[in-house]
């Protein structure tokens, strides 16, 4: 089976976009991130979701992007909550993090050339109204130009890399359709970008209102908030 490495916080796309790597024929080499997130409990959800979907290696990789700032997950600053549709739609919000996609990215790149791999999977999405400008089509685009140049695998001919986000143009309730078509345990994932005890959900930042929204237009319900009313 040809190698991978997917870049895995713990989220929902994330754990959706590793499952269908693994449906695709990849094995799987999962990369997580302590990087001064506030949010950090995704962690926790990232180590559950690579245990239960056998992934051949995760790493997770410790960063302080909190030594920048610059974002309401890695600074002192508040996080949205209660936004409409239409306000998370304009602009960029204060959870982009900078140039976070670009380092993950890179991350990537050299555990990949390391690992002999010549793909990497991410679960960027540009239908999820965040306005991040490193979840874009021509981002990606640049990005894997730029790494086909950038390792001595690519220029030695060893590697051809080629950077797969299968849920770019879908929609929440599609991706939660698709994840829980392979078999996908949203119970073990974790989106909220201000959890509370336990990693208990705020159900208003822009991530768990996107989280609800999907569930509810793909006609089930979020099994992860059942975990939580069950532990009441």
């Amino acid at each position: 089976m040809t190698k991978a490495v997917v870049l895995l916080s713990g989220g929902l796309d994330s754990t959706t976009t590793l499952a269908i790597a693994k449906a695709e024929g990849f094995t799987p080499y999962a990369l997580s991130f302590r990087y001064g997130q506030r949010h950090a409990v995704e962690l926790e959800s990232a180590v559950r979701v690579a245990q239960a979907m056998g992934v051949a290696e995760h790493v997770i990789a410790d960063i302080d992007l909190r030594r920048f700032g610059g974002s309401a997950l890695t600074a002192d600053l508040p996080v949205p909550k209660a936004r409409s549709l239409d306000e998370m739609g304009a602009g960029i919000p204060v959870t982009y993090v900078p140039a976070r996609n670009t380092v993950f990215l890179s991350f990537a790149l050299a555990w990949a050339e390391v690992l002999g791999a010549s793909d990497l999977f991410i679960g960027v999405n540009a239908l999820d109204y965040s306005g991040y400008p490193d979840c874009r089509p021509e981002y990606l685009a640049a990005y894997e130009r730029m790494a086909n140049l950038a390792t001595a695998a690519g220029v030695e001919g060893r590697q051809q890399l080629r950077i797969h986000a299968p849920l770019m143009q879908l929609t929440k309730a599609g991706i939660i359709r698709w994840g829980l078509a392979l078999g996908v345990d949203y119970a073990l994932t974790s989106s909220c970008y201000d959890p509370g005890a336990a990693g208990r959900p705020c159900g208003q930042c822009d991530s768990c209102l996107l989280r609800a929204r999907g569930f509810a237009e793909a006609g089930v319900a979020d099994p992860l908030l059942a975990r939580f009313a069950e532990a009441v």
